[in-house]
């Protein structure tokens, strides 16, 4: 197996240096306006169009993809980030980064098809799940190195954004010198919204509230850490604390989740993250208190979208796993998009304690609305897959993700998200070749 993710390591690359160039950019964004006494709903709102941006990508990048092929959106991608990144440079104007930071998601969801594609066109049936896991942990290691730079280098400056725009050129490398096949363009899967809010309203509410938890910490928790006192150095380590806490927290939540009730263990991190958050949004207590409080808000958090995405594949046919990918990344996007634009107004009127007190309301709503008791399990199926898939929860993923997911079958991914303009092309061929052996047949 070591050998066969081998076969990746150029693409798993690629992923780590964009999510190292994606997460240093937020935080800096964050510190350097909150350090210019800029409001912090501007904050808020720069994150949300970041959100924002990825959820309208994912339609965007199946066009570009299939109008002019993987490798060459890719690279559009990355120019359009390198590009903007260095704009941020050259202007001080926050509706200016606004426009930017959206344009920077859309970017990034682009990239992100072309390499969760790629994944799914090289890899066989019995490697999805290893190839799957290890793009997931790539994930989370790039977004910790993109904190760890500001432990090494505290001082807020342009160079974090050099950096930035280094790691978008650099993962151009990996990709555009690949001599791997194309792998075949595929279209946007059908939501079937009425379906999945009808059979999985549990998992669809945590999945949404999953992403206002998350969107709001990439978003604000670096602007309530500098409020509180951190420096710059330990700002980047509490950062990178609770990241790191929520990739160690994947497995051993996996490994309950597939032997506990799903709602229930939902519900208990929802109530320990309630408890943490209010612990937090209080304060009174030293830096390495903050830090050790993180890592529990890091343990809890980051396992309640894979949690409910196993929750949700229980109660799915197979032939709709599918469109239920799309569904709970465009339901985690949303959330996300608002989390950072109410919490930053909570900040701005009644004090940086108060994103926590967004993230105990939120949790809240999971202990009252996610219980056992509340599953029917009318729409239990028998064949739901038990493993459970380690996520990375910022929507580092696309709608794409369902075909590297060893949970979803890959005869329906290419029969419900084949392109059809591919399909059409075959059917083209196949006629000319049936008309040319016509020709030649003896009359």
């Amino acid at each position: 197996m070591p050998r066969a993710l081998t076969a990746f390591s150029s693409l798993y690359f690629a992923t780590l240096l964009m999510l190292l160039g994606s997460g240093l950019l937020s935080t800096y964004l964050g510190l350097t306006l909150a350090a210019n006494g800029v409001s912090e709903l501007w904050i808020g709102l720069l994150m949300t169009g970041y959100y924002g941006g990825l959820v309208m990508g994912a339609s965007v990048g199946h066009r570009l993809i299939a109008r002019v092929g993987h490798i060459r959106a890719f690279v559009a991608g990355a120019g359009l980030v390198t590009a903007s990144v260095l704009c941020h440079a050259l202007f001080d104007n926050v509706i200016v980064w606004l426009g930017l930071r959206v344009l920077v998601g859309m970017a990034m969801m682009c990239q992100f098809m072309v390499l969760e594609s790629w994944l799914n066109e090289q890899s066989e049936s019995h490697q999805r799940g290893m190839v799957f896991a290890s793009y997931m942990v790539v994930t989370y290691l790039g977004l910790v190195l993109g904190q760890v730079v500001f432990a090494i280098k505290p001082e807020l400056s342009l160079d974090h954004l050099l950096y930035v725009a280094m790691c978008f050129s650099l993962c151009l490398v990996p990709v555009a010198t690949t001599r791997q096949i194309h792998p075949a363009p595929l279209r946007p899967a059908p939501l079937k919204a009425r379906l999945f809010l009808q059979r999985i309203p549990q998992a669809l509410t945590t999945i949404g509230v999953a992403g206002l938890m998350m969107g709001a910490f990439y978003g604000m928790a670096p602007v309530y850490a500098k409020s509180v006192g951190l420096p710059t150095s330990e700002i980047g380590m509490f950062m990178a604390v609770t990241i790191c806490a929520g990739l160690a927290a994947q497995w051993p939540a996996g490994w309950l989740s597939d032997r506990i009730d799903r709602s229930q263990l939902i519900q208990v991190s929802a109530m320990v993250l309630t408890a943490v958050s209010v612990v937090m949004a209080i304060g009174l207590m030293p830096a390495g208190g903050l830090i050790f409080m993180t890592a529990i808000f890091g343990l809890m958090v980051f396992t309640l979208y894979p949690m409910a995405v196993a929750l949700a594949n229980d109660h799915v046919e197979p032939d709709d796993r599918v469109p239920l990918s799309a569904m709970l990344l465009v339901t985690f996007g949303l959330g996300a998009s608002v989390g950072p634009l109410v919490s930053s107004g909570l900040m701005k009127w009644l004090g940086p304690g108060m994103l926590y007190v967004f993230m105990a309301a939120c949790s809240a709503i999971l202990v009252f609305r996610v219980r056992s008791a509340a599953v029917t399990g009318d729409h239990l199926v028998e064949a739901a897959p038990l493993q459970f898939m380690p996520a990375a929860g910022n929507l580092a993923s696309s709608p794409l993700s369902a075909a590297i997911d060893p949970r979803v079958e890959e005869s329906a991914v290419i029969e419900q998200m084949q392109d059809e303009v591919v399909v059409e092309e075959s059917a083209a061929a196949d006629s000319g070749l049936d008309a040319d052996q016509d020709d030649h047949r003896p009359g």
